[in-house]
């Protein structure tokens, strides 16, 4: 059997019974360590789960050697264990697909993920729109594609939450074009760094969708004892301290209940402004 095991969003004690059950009977364990992190490192996870000998799936391994996770899955128990929710990814996905082709039994089993736990910010998750991913601008790439999916939302007054880029274990374009594996070192998008670049996506295209003074809704480490949720405008949340990642944006459509307004208003870093937005803009 292959399980697909969440572990959900903080450390080695999130895992479901479930999922721990399954990660103790498997002969090999990998851990997917590109899409997202937990607090812990996978020695933590060892101690706790019973096993010495988690293997860490980078992106090449999962996305170019699935063959090496898959191998004897048909006659041993395999457990791959994924941040958040299994199908919180695509390449999970795809890893699905491909075992299927091979006639692998699967099971998977599931768990928070910051699709779910975003809850915390307030906001009605069935007034939630299309998710998207803000990638890290480069000097020669600034795309702006997510836009148009964040217009969609705002056109039917929906919520938008921005899952924010993460770079593990990328190469510099010099060390690829050399062939040399030296990589970057880690690194993951801040609400900060996210609602700088929706403003000069703004700027440029003058939609009024991510104006200055458009609400929004900063979470860094859900589920976690140190998260942080601050509510604002974009540009008062480019000035807030959040801290260590992972940090995602939620961008507050225009059809904002108005008990969703009374609970955000307590993580607003200025009330006074937030309530005369929300009356102005967003709760008729």
């Amino acid at each position: 059997m292959l399980y697909i095991v969440g572990l959900g969003l903080y450390n080695e004690k999130d895992i479901t019974v479930a999922g721990l059950e399954a990660v103790k009977k498997s002969e090999r364990v990998y851990l997917e360590a590109y899409t997202s992190i937990l607090s812990v490192g996978k020695e933590k996870l060892e101690d706790f789960y019973g096993k010495d000998n988690i293997i860490i799936a980078d992106r090449e391994m999962v996305e170019s050697d699935s063959d090496a996770i898959l191998k004897d899955a048909d006659k041993i128990d395999v457990s791959f264990l994924v941040v958040g929710d299994p199908y919180g990814a695509t390449t999970h996905t795809d890893l699905i697909i491909r075992a299927r082709e091979m006639g692998i039994p699967i099971k998977v089993i599931h768990n928070a993920s910051i699709l779910n736990a975003v809850g915390a910010c307030g906001l009605q998750l069935y007034n939630f729109g299309q998710t998207i991913s803000i990638v890290f601008f480069t000097e020669t790439w600034r795309p702006d594609s997510f836009y148009d999916r964040i217009k969609e939302n705002h056109q039917f007054g929906l919520h938008t939450l921005c899952l924010l880029d993460i770079k593990v274990k990328e190469q510099s374009i010099e060390n690829m074009a050399r062939g040399r594996l030296i990589y970057e070192p880690p690194r993951y998008m801040t609400v900060n760094q996210a609602v700088e670049q929706l403003l000069e996506i703004e700027e440029k295209r003058q939609e009024g969708i991510c104006k200055p003074d458009s609400l929004a809704i900063g979470c860094a480490r859900i589920g976690q004892d140190t998260q942080k949720i601050v509510a604002g405008t974009l540009e008062e949340l480019v000035d807030v301290d959040f801290g260590g990642p992972l940090h995602s944006l939620v961008l507050i459509g225009s059809r904002m209940h108005e008990m969703e307004a009374e609970y955000v208003e307590d993580f607003a870093c200025n009330k006074e402004t937030f309530e005369a937005i929300v009356k102005r803009d967003y709760v008729h």
